[in-house]
Order: structure tokens, then C-alpha cells, then sequence
């Protein structure tokens, strides 16, 4: 058995021709990469619960993926809108959160100050408050504490 890759790989990307019917709704992609993503997800979750809950809704009435087609591209357009609207609202600070993460794999507690910051100015513009969902009630939320207990792998 050879470890070398067989000559008819390809490292083209792939790009399905076939249109899609009529019927199914046109929408951009988000155009966002996993750490602008995961900067954004809670204010997305807050700012597209309606859209998100029906799209669950549908899934759960019927795991067809066509089935839920046009809820699927309304909670799609609702995280494209709200991305806009922290570029251009708070650029700066989405940037420098996004960043942050992406340089530290990730790792939300090596970027709680420029979260905080982004947080802060969410609030101040769009009214938006981040909350994680789950966690226990009267408790102050692991992102605004101080100095929060973590938990640190072996390395």
C-alpha cells in the first residue's frame, strides 16, 4: 500500500453547474469565515431568533433538506443583514474580535478584552446584550467575569 496520493486527485475546488429550481428562493452566501462567525453567533442567535426557531420548527416537522429551503435562506439573509450592520456599526471592535480569535485558535478566554470591548459597543448601537444560553440563572455570565475559573488542558 502506497502512502502517495493517487495522480487523478484533484485540488481544484468543486462548483456544482446545475442551477437550482425556481422554486427555491435566491440567496448571497454570509461571506464570513469561522472566526467572524463565531464572534457574531450570539448576537446572531438574539437578532434571528424568530428565524432560527421556525427553521427548527420545519426541521423537526419534516428532515427533508427541501423541505425547509426558504426558512433556511431567511435565517441566511437575517446573519447577512446583521453582519452589515456590525461592520458598520462596530468595525473596529468586530475586527479586532474576529482577529483575536483567529491568532488563538479560537480560544474565546484569550480574547475576552476585545470582546468586552465589541460587546460593549453591540449594546450601545444595535441594542443587542450578549447572553449564553444555558446558563444558570443569577449567575454573572463567564465573558463578563474578571477573573473566571477555567479549566486548562495538559499541554
Amino acid at each position: 500500500m502506497s502512502a502517495q496520493q493517487d495522480k487523478g486527485f484533484t485540488h481544484k475546488q468543486f462548483v456544482e453547474s446545475t442551477p437550482l429550481p425556481e422554486s427555491v428562493p435566491k440567496v448571497e452566501e454570509v461571506g464570513a469565515t469561522s472566526a467572524p462567525l463565531k464572534s457574531a453567533s450570539f448576537f446572531i442567535g438574539q437578532y434571528c431568533k424568530e428565524y432560527n426557531d421556525d427553521f427548527m420548527l420545519c426541521k423537526k416537522e419534516n428532515n427533508d433538506p427541501k423541505h425547509c429551503l426558504k426558512e433556511g435562506r431567511k435565517v441566511t439573509r437575517c446573519a447577512i443583514d446583521l453582519i452589515a450592520k456590525l461592520r458598520e456599526n462596530c468595525g473596529k471592535e468586530f475586527d479586532a474580535h474576529w482577529q483575536c480569535l483567529e491568532k488563538n485558535n479560537q480560544d474565546l478566554y484569550a480574547c475576552r478584552q476585545p470582546e468586552r470591548t465589541f460587546n460593549t459597543c453591540v449594546f450601545d448601537k444595535l441594542g443587542l446584550k450578549k447572553n449564553i444560553p444555558g446558563s444558570p440563572e443569577g449567575q454573572e455570565q463567564i465573558h463578563n467575569k474578571k477573573n473566571p475559573e477555567i479549566y486548562v488542558p495538559f499541554k
